[in-house]
């Protein structure tokens, strides 16, 4: 009822002016990873000629220290150190390492060093949405007009890159430009967290380890189910960051689009989400609810995949069908957000009170740990295996994951029946 009697637009300046600093966080968390994610690896691929397993290495660094989040960020957050005093620490570090790696151009130094940058940056996802959660007044409603700084954040940086590149030629400064644009900005963010709401730990807990406290959301049937899908279809997900880019590079030479431009043209997904997430899922989540609202971003990932696929399989005869792939990067919006940011809704109602941080923290293993350390060698293997004489087919590529996550969408309407907040099994 509080979303009609406000209004979303209402929602989202009242949300703002009542926590700018959570709008901060948010914009420079996302603009971190939006920075280097989007372009490296169509740098690797053409500057330092890495093959798609070398692409996997680098990119499975983030999932794979996702996997430790529980036992370190939500631990921290939920039992040892304040939230903001967390962020802070974890991104100086992390800009740190950020501009070491810029200087990399082999392999295995760049894979060591991007290891111990995503163990940085692996706890702040958590943790960035433990301080939202934990500081609003109805996160089911207000979530959303504060993540959608993080798409912002995401957009600026990606346009951040192309001007960087146009103006100032920074592919000829014989370093990643990304990694040292991206490392300046994570010394930014852990300034600016140090001024963010005072978000203390937990006091008092039934048990000392919040990680357990959070496991037992999966003894509930309906978690575990929801909790499989999501890792199912995040492994998707790396075929999207690690090969929408390099496939743009290939396919759209006949429409213009060079490795100068293309992080602008990729930032379609973000401008597509910002109106998904700030509008359309405060509106839409209090009326659908948890099942329908994901079932539909599910299901919007096979029709992007499917529209990549044709788009390369017809680019040479029909060039303007690359327009289409171009413009189906705006179901981006519905894939991440009605599904993914749906999913950290969720965690966040049924979680035990006194383990949120690290139930969000458990949610990250299963889409930005295993999902997606699993889909970054599928990702690299698909493009191998699909790959002849230099040339990648994308249209077999791309049908892969179309297929997947159709079944994905198939069991989860299935089997999942949502619960309500509070509902979650005790131990």
């Amino acid at each position: 009822m509080a979303i009609r009697r406000e209004g979303t637009f209402a929602i989202a300046w009242r949300v703002l002016r009542e926590q700018p600093m959570l709008a901060v966080m948010m914009f420079l968390q996302y603009a971190i990873w939006g920075t280097w994610s989007v372009a490296l690896s169509g740098y690797l691929e053409k500057e330092l000629r890495f093959t798609g397993f070398g692409l996997a290495l680098i990119y499975n660094a983030l999932p794979l220290m996702n996997l430790i989040v529980p036992f370190t960020a939500g631990q921290v957050a939920d039992r040892v150190m304040p939230l903001q005093r967390a962020l802070a620490l974890f991104h100086l570090l992390g800009g740190v390492l950020l501009i070491a790696l810029a200087y990399q151009k082999t392999l295995l130094p760049m894979t060591v060093l991007m290891l111990a940058y995503a163990f940085c940056y692996a706890p702040t996802l958590a943790l960035s949405n433990s301080v939202a959660f934990r500081n609003l007044k109805n996160p089911q409603i207000e979530f959303g007009p504060i993540r959608v700084w993080g798409t912002i954040g995401w957009i600026v940086a990606n346009w951040g890159v192309t001007l960087v590149r146009a103006r100032f030629h920074s592919l000829e400064w014989g370093m990643i430009d990304v990694f040292l644009m991206a490392g300046v900005v994570s010394l930014i963010a852990g300034v600016a967290s140090l001024g963010l709401p005072h978000t203390p730990p937990a006091t008092e807990s039934p048990d000392p380890l919040a990680f357990r406290r959070a496991f037992t959301l999966l003894y509930d049937r309906n978690y575990l189910v929801f909790f499989i899908i999501a890792l199912i279809v995040a492994t998707e997900l790396p075929l999207y960051y690690i090969l929408t880019f390099p496939f743009l590079q290939a396919a759209g030479k006949g429409i213009g689009i060079t490795a100068e431009n293309l992080p602008t043209w990729m930032t379609i997904a973000q401008i597509a989400e910002i109106f998904t997430i700030a509008f359309m899922l405060p509106a839409v989540l209090p009326v659908w609810g948890i099942r329908r609202t994901m079932l539909l971003g599910i299901l919007a990932w096979p029709v992007r995949y499917a529209i990549f696929a044709m788009a390369w399989s017809l680019h040479f005869e029909t060039p303007a069908i690359v327009w289409l792939a171009v413009a189906a990067l705006a179901l981006h919006g519905f894939c991440y957000v009605f599904f993914f940011t749906v999913a950290f809704i969720y965690t966040d109602m049924v979680a035990p009170e006194d383990a949120r941080s690290s139930a969000q923290a458990l949610i990250n293993v299963a889409v930005l740990g295993i999902g997606m350390l699993i889909g970054g060698f599928f990702a690299g293997w698909l493009k191998d295996i699909f790959t002849v004489n230099g040339v990648t087919n994308y249209t077999l590529v791309f049908i892969v994951p179309t297929v997947i996550t159709i079944v994905a969408g198939i069991v989860f309407a299935l089997l999942f029946r949502e619960r309500r907040a509070g509902e979650a099994v005790a131990p």
